[in-house]
């Protein structure tokens, strides 16, 4: 059993290695993987032969623009495209140490798994008002002004005394209840 769920990661990560991946035609070392992306895919972007450190890559079919880090000459990063693209090629923008190098990406159609459309969606996915949530809702009870309710900052004297005084019998109770012990009475 061991030795078929060995050959099947094997097999699964041989096949991850070998997923083809989109390369500039002018051989700038660009490369996106999947190759052919659908609108809202995630995407990994790899600029080999870059001596930066960082690089940016952008697109008008990226979401955002992709930060590219790595060390030794690649580098590495991630980004989506827009779910609202429509299929075609589009440049993709790579700007390493001051130089720009430029690649095609191919956007596909959105493919549907029953053979039906997948609906659009009618408003973006953005949130439109803030999270009531967490503590937030208690600060307008920190703005009040507590000038009408004088409330102490704290024990006063009063406090401090009876505190005192309860500690003082508790020491005289331990004392008086040792000694009857010792003395082998009650």
């Amino acid at each position: 059993m061991r030795s078929i769920r060995l050959t099947l990661c094997t097999g699964l990560m041989l096949g991850t290695a070998l997923t083809p991946a989109a390369y500039a035609a002018d051989g700038g070392g660009i490369a996106v993987t999947p190759s052919s992306p659908a609108p809202g895919t995630d995407i990994a972007l790899r600029v080999s032969g870059c001596t930066a450190a960082t690089a940016t890559a952008v697109s008008a079919a990226f979401v955002a623009e992709a930060r590219l880090t790595g060390a030794d000459g690649t580098l590495i990063g991630e980004t989506r495209i827009r779910t609202s693209l429509r299929a075609g090629s589009y440049d993709v923008k790579v700007t390493c140490g001051g130089t720009d190098r430029t690649a095609a990406l191919t956007v596909v159609e959105k493919s549907s798994q029953s053979g039906r459309p997948t609906p659009e969606p009618t408003a973006p996915a953005s949130p439109v008002a803030p999270v009531h949530a967490g503590g937030g809702g208690t600060a307008h009870l920190a703005a009040v002004n507590t000038a009408e309710e004088t409330r102490p900052a704290g024990p006063g004297t009063g406090h401090a005394v009876i505190g005192l005084i309860l500690a003082a019998a508790a020491a005289v109770a331990v004392v008086l209840r040792s000694t009857r012990r010792s003395r082998g009475t009650g």
